[in-house]
């Protein structure tokens, strides 16, 4: 946060084999020093599903700055951007997220720090002002802001067709209320996964239960629950326990849920930080951090220095079917050796717990029918391992053999699918 946000552009020729740099989004307000921008903090994104005027989709960049949202838009496929840097109608955020739908309307969604209410804010006008707020929790869950830590915020999607819009999150239940305000308890676990539906366009939302796993002990709240929709509109829900990653699917618009399958499998016997992305009717893309350590008592977090740490990619082309199952490609080299910290910025200065993997991750699939990787997956991911490869160079000068695998060689990295199954 406040450091600015980077983006990078592959041309529709490469299918994402190249990259090369652009602008960056919040560029413009670097000079702004009135707390209110440059942002950079949780960086997310989302396409226009349908061309502006130009022939173009818009491309929206928000970011958290250290008292707004930040959102950046542009109509030239980011050769230009134009900034907007009081996108929240509330001040006061944290963990931003941010979903298109049409040729101009973008909606964002935060935490207000000072309620634990998960707000949505749209533009209709492409992110130029911001006039519609919409609350994701309902009247019926008032519970989940009543103590501290009730709920865990996700991402957000829009469905291009019926332009009903998901915000899941995970939360306690309503059984959990009492024990939770005692003081000496500490906040209780987020052992609920929560799909926020708003069918008015995000003026209003209905919050459905996807899985409230009975036990207590569990939490959801694990950077992030993943809501992701495919074209015939089945919506998918993805979440980890801090040891598995799970998935739970509705053909009815997030009205019901199926029970939860587990995702991963050995090598991947521990697996966190889910992201998912949806295409064809059924067909979806998991991705995660996994490693083959599990010792059954210790969290992620304090994983040994033997702990290898590679990104996993689950693909499943059958996925509203009981039954189905997934099939699980390393996707690359190891990431990171040891513990991964959880807890967002909470982790940040602790010398104890590692965030060199952030929190920021995702998968994203070329939906140009018309090209040959159509269906094919590309993995945005972190790396802190030192590599002597041309296509993978140090990403520092202080990045060395002796300084592998700390914060002087963390990198962005992108894995670009070019074979198998596509979805």
């Amino acid at each position: 946060m406040g450091a600015g946000t980077d983006a990078w552009r592959s041309n529709t020729a490469d299918n994402g084999l190249h990259y090369t740099t652009l602008p960056s989004p919040d560029a413009g307000s670097s000079s702004n020093s009135s707390g209110f921008a440059p942002g950079g903090g949780d960086t997310d994104l989302a396409v226009a599903p349908v061309k502006n005027s130009v022939g173009n989709y818009n491309v929206y960049v928000a970011s958290l700055s250290l008292a707004n949202v930040d959102v950046s838009t542009s109509t030239d496929k980011g050769n230009t951007w134009a900034l907007n840097p009081i996108g929240a109608t509330i001040s006061g955020d944290d963990r931003e997220w941010i979903a298109a739908d049409g040729a101009s309307k973008v909606c964002i969604s935060y935490h207000d720090v000072s309620t634990d209410n998960i707000d949505v804010n749209c533009s209709f006008d492409a992110g130029a002002t911001f006039t519609q707020l919409g609350d994701a929790i309902d009247s019926n869950h008032l519970y989940l802001l009543n103590v501290v830590g009730g709920n865990e915020i996700g991402n957000q999607m829009i469905d291009p067709t019926t332009h009903y819009i998901y915000q899941t999150f995970s939360g306690i239940d309503s059984g959990d209320v009492q024990s939770c305000t005692v003081p000496t308890t500490g906040p209780c676990n987020t052992h609920v996964v929560y799909m926020a539906v708003s069918t008015d366009g995000g003026k209003t939302f209905t919050d459905q239960v996807v899985y409230d796993n009975p036990n207590r002990n569990v939490s959801y709240g694990h950077q992030f629950v993943n809501v992701s929709i495919d074209k015939a509109g089945n919506v998918y829900s993805v979440y980890s326990d801090n040891h598995n990653v799970s998935y739970s699917y509705s053909t009815n618009h997030g009205t019901s849920w199926s029970a939860p399958v587990q995702v991963n499998k050995a090598p991947a016997n521990t697996a966190i930080f889910p992201w998912s992305v949806a295409n064809r009717s059924g067909r979806i893309d998991i991705v995660y951090y996994g490693t083959s350590y599990y010792d059954g008592t210790n969290p992620p977090d304090s994983y040994p220095a033997s702990a290898a740490w590679y990104v996993f990619m689950a693909q499943n082309v059958s996925a509203t079917k009981a039954g189905s199952t997934f099939t699980q490609v390393q996707s690359t080299p190891i990431v990171h050796f040891g513990g991964v910290c959880e807890g967002g910025i909470s982790c940040t200065g602790n010398s104890s717990q590692n965030r060199d993997l952030y929190d920021d991750f995702g998968v994203a699939v070329d939906l140009n029918s018309a090209s040959t990787a159509y269906g094919f997956a590309s993995i945005v991911y972190s790396d802190d391992q030192y590599t002597n490869d041309p296509n993978d160079p140090p990403a520092s000068s202080g990045c060395t053999t002796s300084t592998t695998n700390t914060g002087s060689c963390d990198h962005t990295s992108i894995a670009t699918q070019t074979a198998g199954m596509r979805i």
